[in-house]
C-alpha cells in the first residue's frame, strides 16, 4: 500500500500548488506612508484604455473613487468586486457612489472577508498592469497605515492568472442591489 501511495505522489500532478510563470515586465514597489501609493494608483487608473477590474475589501478614498468614475465616463469598462459586509456596514464605503455612477458592482458574500486588493488594468491587452498588495483603497492606507503596493506591468501570464481568478470571484459574487437585500 505504501508503495502505491509513493508512486501516486511522484506521478500525479500536485494539487493546489502555486502557479509558476516567468518574471517579465517591470515592477514598481511602494511602501506607505513614505511613498505616494495613491498617486501611483491614480496615474495607472487615468492611463487605462479599455478595462479596469477592481477587487477590493474597502473603498473609502474619494480620489480613487473619482478616478474610477472618470474612467467610466471616458468609456473605460470599469467593474468592481467588493466585500458585501464592508459595504453593508456603511463603513464610509464609497462603493455605493460607484454603483450610482453606473459602474458595474458585484458584492462578494461567500467569504468571511473578501480581502483581496487588486486592480487589473487592460489585463487582456499587450501591456497589462496588475496592482496588488496590502493597500486598501482608502485614505488610511496612504496616510496612517504601513502598507505595500506592487505595480506589475507587461507580464501577460501574470495578468491572465489574476484575470482568471478575478472572473472566478465575479461569477460567485452577487449583483449590488441583490446582495444588499435584507
Amino acid at each position: 500500500m505504501r508503495h502505491w501511495l509513493l508512486i501516486c505522489l511522484l506521478v500525479l500532478p500536485p494539487f493546489g500548488l502555486a502557479t509558476e510563470m516567468p518574471a517579465t515586465g517591470t515592477v514598481t514597489v511602494l511602501f506607505t506612508p513614505w511613498d505616494d501609493a495613491e498617486g501611483a494608483l491614480l496615474r495607472e487608473i487615468n492611463a487605462a484604455k479599455k478595462q479596469l477590474r477592481v477587487q477590493a475589501y474597502l473603498v473609502t478614498s474619494r480620489n480613487i473613487t473619482r478616478a474610477l468614475t472618470a474612467a467610466h465616463e471616458r468609456g473605460v469598462k470599469v467593474e468592481v468586486l467588493a466585500d458585501r459586509d464592508m459595504v453593508a456596514k456603511g463603513s464610509n464605503s464609497l462603493v455605493p457612489q460607484l454603483h450610482a455612477a453606473g459602474i458595474t458592482v458585484r458584492l462578494e458574500t461567500r467569504y468571511a472577508a473578501a480581502h483581496n486588493k487588486i486592480l487589473l488594468i487592460d489585463a487582456e491587452g499587450d501591456t497589462p498592469v496588475v496592482i496588488t498588495g496590502s493597500y486598501n483603497f482608502s485614505f488610511s492606507a496612504q496616510a496612517r497605515n504601513a502598507e505595500n503596493l506592487l505595480i506589475l506591468r507587461g507580464n501577460r501570464a501574470l495578468a491572465r492568472a489574476y484575470l482568471d481568478n478575478w472572473r472566478r470571484h465575479r461569477d460567485e459574487a452577487l449583483p449590488y442591489a441583490e446582495a444588499l437585500l435584507p
